[in-house]
C-alpha cells in the first residue's frame, strides 16, 4: 500500500489521479471540475468526501478550493484480480477513518508501525472489495467488525451531532449495541477508537470553516464541540502543524 498526502493552494493546472486508488478530500471543495473518459462534470464536494477511480484515472481541470487530500493505492497482490466500481464524492466511514490514520503518519513520520500498516491495508482491501467490488468472492466479515454501513451511520451521527456532546452511549445506541461491544468492533473495523474518529471529524470540519468562513477562531471550536479554546488549539497544531490562526494567515498569503 503506498499512499500520497498533499496540500496545495487553488490552482488552475490540470492535475491527475491515478487509477486504482482510494482518496479523500479532507477540505472539500465547490465547484470542482473533473473529467473521466472525456467527459466533464462541475460539482461540489464536502469535507470528508472520498473518491474510488477503478480502472480509469480522474483528470481535475479547475480547483478553486484549497487542497488537502489524500490518494492511497492499495496493493493489487491483497486485491488480485477483483475489480471495484468507480465512486466520486461519496461518504465512507471506513475510507475516513483509515485515511486520517495515514495522514496522521505523514505529518508525524515514525508513528505508524510496519504491522499498524499492514493492518490498514488489509483492513481497506476488506471494505473496498466489499462495499465496491464488481464481482463475488468478497467474503464474510470478521468476528469482531460491524454489520456493512454501520461505520457510515456513525460518521453521519458524528456529523449531526458535533456541535454538542457526542458519547460512547450515544454512538453505541445508534447502532444498536452495548459500549463496550461497539467500541471494540469500531475499532476492529476501522482501526481507530470512536473517541479519535470524532475528534479527526471536529478537526476536518475546523479547518474547512475557518478557510472558508469569517467567524472567529473560538466562535468555530464552539460550532464543531469544543468548549475549550486552549484545547481546540494545541489538538489542531498537532494535527496540522499550524495554529488556526497561522492557518488562515497562510491562506490569505497564498490567495
Amino acid at each position: 500500500m503506498v499512499s500520497v498526502y498533499a496540500v496545495l493552494g487553488p490552482h488552475p493546472r490540470v492535475t491527475t489521479t491515478g487509477a486504482h486508488q482510494v482518496g479523500i478530500d479532507f477540505g472539500g471543495h465547490r465547484g470542482l471540475v473533473r473529467e473521466i473518459g472525456g467527459r466533464a462534470e462541475r460539482h461540489d464536494a464536502p469535507p470528508g468526501s472520498v473518491y474510488v477511480t477503478g480502472v480509469s484515472p480522474i483528470t481535475w481541470l479547475e480547483v478553486r478550493d484549497p487542497t488537502e487530500a489524500l490518494e492511497i493505492y492499495p496493493d493489487r497482490a491483497l486485491i488480485g484480480s477483483a475489480e471495484v466500481r468507480p465512486s466520486f464524492a461519496v461518504r465512507d466511514g471506513v475510507v475516513f477513518a483509515v485515511a486520517s490514520r495515514l495522514r496522521r503518519a505523514h505529518l508525524a513520520p515514525g508513528t505508524l508501525t510496519d504491522i499498524e500498516a499492514s493492518t490498514l491495508a488489509h483492513l481497506l482491501v476488506r471494505h473496498l472489495l466489499r462495499r465496491y467490488g464488481t464481482g463475488t468472492g468478497t467474503g464474510p466479515r470478521s468476528a469482531g467488525e460491524l454489520s456493512p454501513g454501520s461505520v457510515d451511520v456513525v460518521a453521519e451521527y458524528t456529523r449531526a451531532h458535533l456541535a454538542g456532546e457526542i458519547t460512547l452511549d450515544a454512538l453505541a445506541a445508534a447502532v444498536n449495541l452495548s459500549p463496550y461491544h461497539f467500541a471494540r468492533s469500531f475499532r476492529a473495523t476501522t482501526g481507530m477508537t470512536p473517541h479519535a474518529f470524532v475528534t479527526e471529524h471536529r478537526l476536518m470540519v475546523a479547518r474547512d470553516r475557518l478557510l472558508r468562513d469569517d467567524a472567529s477562531v473560538p466562535g468555530i471550536a464552539v460550532s464543531v464541540g469544543f468548549s475549550n479554546i486552549s484545547h481546540f488549539r494545541r489538538l489542531f497544531r498537532r494535527r496540522y502543524g499550524l495554529t488556526p490562526a497561522e492557518l488562515r494567515g497562510t491562506s490569505a498569503a497564498r490567495a
